[in-house]
């Protein structure tokens, strides 16, 4: 794998991949955006951005590495998401390897983290965020030499942090957010956060396809503050 900026990153042959993981890498081969998400990419338009969805092994076994975004933020303020953000030239082509470069140098420079300890292995279809016109490319990685991680700016990052996969998938800490919007979605209890929104959409349907999943209650329901 080389830089984190731009061409000639690198997809890792799945068999490079531990055991529990190779589902996913064989399911996002196939899964389709529609079975993602209802929010669809824009024939035309939309802002280019990338998400790291970033898979380890901790103490509890398999983990993901997810940030809480700073309460001052003028979006998604004290959010839970994914390191990730728009694209950037340098990044490459938006079609091909930009998802990639722009992934990685995001990760770095939100959690400070080392991507030559990552390993990309697929990238699933691009989504939309229609509240901020967003077509997000969610790129899948495996976290195969972890390195330190913490928030590298306060202003933009309050907390970088993991979960386990055990808690994701524990339907005790399952529910649907419900926003005074109408907003209607998937949600975890998870480190001592609620994580909804995109975020949480893309670890439900990660959990589905990876063969995860366990039985929960979909009609816990969980309002939003108006706020949120």
């Amino acid at each position: 794998m080389t830089s984190a900026h731009g061409a000639g990153i690198g997809v890792v042959d799945p068999t490079c991949l531990p055991e529990w993981l190779r589902p996913l890498a064989q399911a996002a081969a196939t899964v389709k955006a529609r079975q993602l998400s209802a929010f669809l990419p824009p024939a035309v338009g939309g802002r280019p951005a990338a998400v790291l969805v970033l898979f380890g092994e901790g103490t509890r076994g398999p983990e993901l590495l997810l940030l809480e975004r700073a309460s001052s933020l003028r979006n998604h303020a004290g959010q839970t998401s994914f390191p990730g953000g728009t694209l950037d030239p340098e990044d490459g082509d938006p079609e091909v390897e930009g998802p990639l470069g722009a992934a990685l140098r995001e990760a770095e420079e939100e959690t400070g983290l080392d991507p030559a300890g990552v390993r990309v292995f697929a990238t699933l279809p691009r989504l939309y965020i229609p509240v901020t016109d967003f077509v997000v490319s969610p790129v899948l990685a495996w976290w195969s030499a972890p390195s330190p991680v913490a928030p590298v700016d306060p202003a933009e990052t309050a907390r970088v942090f993991t979960v386990p996969v055990a808690d994701l998938t524990d339907p005790r800490r399952r529910g649907v957010a419900m926003h005074p919007s109408g907003y209607r979605g998937p949600c975890f209890q998870v480190s001592g956060t609620l994580v909804w929104g995109f975020t949480a959409g893309v670890i439900d349907r990660i959990l589905h396809f990876a063969g995860w999943e366990r039985p929960w209650d979909r009609d816990r329901e969980i309002p939003l503050d108006h706020r949120a």
